[in-house]
């Protein structure tokens, strides 16, 4: 159904951290192909979180004739629709109570992960809104007490201010989990002066970790002089530290490259190749393509089992504490969303299908690479604007 903006409920904005690089390409995949998945709602009278089928229906009733949504998902594409000056949005309507439409919610979401701020924020108001305990919250999200304490002690621990500045996106949410937190718990003073000092001069994640990490091992005057001048310090850094080798990711990140450039450079000489080949060449492109296809598809499912392993690592130092009672780095999940677009496919299509698909289409009298993607089908499309299928 098309709903308008001022039939809803937005309450529920503050438990997403605003991310300005996504919500720039939204914004650009809404206004080439429209809206492709609608936002969740549920009925603003229906509040109760038990009750029967028969009495949710009565209430949705009542708010439909009302004409008021509270919103549960999608507040990063209610926003693009109103910037690119549409009228209406599409959304669902999921019948149920707020309470469980908003544990649903972040349970099924797929493609974009949430931070431990943000898993902490629904925690708090879920308590706070519900009265929900420690064992009732650990119950529904199944996970242990101890997760949820950590999340609210997250919550209790940044400075609100800080808090805010992740919401409108000055802060990620996560250098204020993994750098600003630590520092909160030793001195808040020093946790709002450091955030100023990213907000103000933008500072990436490793300029960030740069700051805290002086900051930790310095002296009480070393770190007043790093936080008086922040820029200046990062700039002595880089005169003095030798020349960089590269990390790790950094290397992981450039051989995808090469790999996606690779592919697509074979591409484009398929369809001149293919009238050439004989058999025994057709076999050993397939053969070739098969390998290349289940190597990708096993580094895909490795990638959440080092997801989890990374997150079960840093939620370990946010409880350290060092003996004059700093805690070094803090838990949190990393800002990369936990899936990209299309690597479920190499795990779960299999590598047969996709060299007939990459084969076959050259060979073809229509070539495939002229062909666009079905309307209503846009693969691409929905990974971007489902945000986290649904997304926030």
């Amino acid at each position: 159904m098309e709903l308008e903006y001022h039939q809803l409920d937005r309450r529920w904005e503050q438990l997403r951290a605003r991310r300005p690089d996504r919500q720039r390409r939204l914004l650009a995949s809404l206004a080439a192909s429209g809206q492709q998945t609608p936002i969740v709602v549920v009925a603003v009278a229906n509040q109760a979180d038990r009750g029967d089928q028969a009495q949710r229906a009565d209430q949705a009733n009542q708010a439909d004739r009302a004409g008021r949504y509270l919103v549960i998902d999608g507040y990063k594409r209610i926003e693009a629709i109103e910037q690119l000056g549409r009228d209406t949005v599409e959304a669902v309507i999921w019948p149920m109570s707020e309470a469980e439409a908003l544990v649903l919610d972040r349970s099924i979401r797929l493609s974009e992960r949430e931070t431990a701020l943000e898993e902490g924020w629904l925690l708090a108001e879920l308590e706070k809104r519900f009265g929900y305990g420690l064992d009732e919250l650990a119950r529904r999200f199944d996970r242990s007490l101890s997760w949820v304490s950590r999340r609210l002690t997250l919550v209790e621990v940044i400075p609100e201010s800080v808090q805010q500045q992740v919401r409108e996106g000055k802060i990620s949410a996560h250098v204020a989990t993994k750098f600003l937190a630590p520092v909160a718990r030793v001195s808040l003073d020093d946790c709002l002066r450091m955030a100023d000092a990213i907000a103000r001069h933008r500072f990436n994640t490793r300029q960030a970790s740069q700051l805290y990490a002086a900051w930790r091992d310095g002296s009480r005057v070393t770190r007043q002089r790093i936080l008086e001048q922040p820029e200046l310090f990062l700039k002595a850094l880089r005169q003095v530290e030798p020349q960089a080798y590269p990390s790790p990711a950094d290397e992981l990140l450039r051989d995808l490259e090469m790999v996606v450039a690779i592919a697509g450079r074979a591409s484009r000489r398929l369809k001149a190749a293919a009238a050439e080949m004989d058999c025994r060449q057709t076999q050993q492109v397939r053969t070739q393509i098969d390998c290349a296809l289940d190597k990708l598809s096993q580094l895909a499912r490795r990638i959440p089992r080092e997801e989890k392993r990374q997150e079960n690592r840093e939620e370990e130092h946010v409880e350290q504490r060092t003996a004059d009672g700093d805690s070094g780095t803090g838990g949190s999940e990393g800002e990369l969303p936990r899936d990209r677009p299309g690597y479920e496919d190499l795990a779960t299509d299999g590598a047969q299908g996709r060299w007939i698909e990459l084969f076959g289409g050259a060979a073809a009298t229509s070539s495939r690479e002229s062909r666009t993607l079905p309307p209503g089908n846009t693969g691409a499309v929905e990974a971007v604007q489902g945000e986290s299928s649904p997304g926030p």
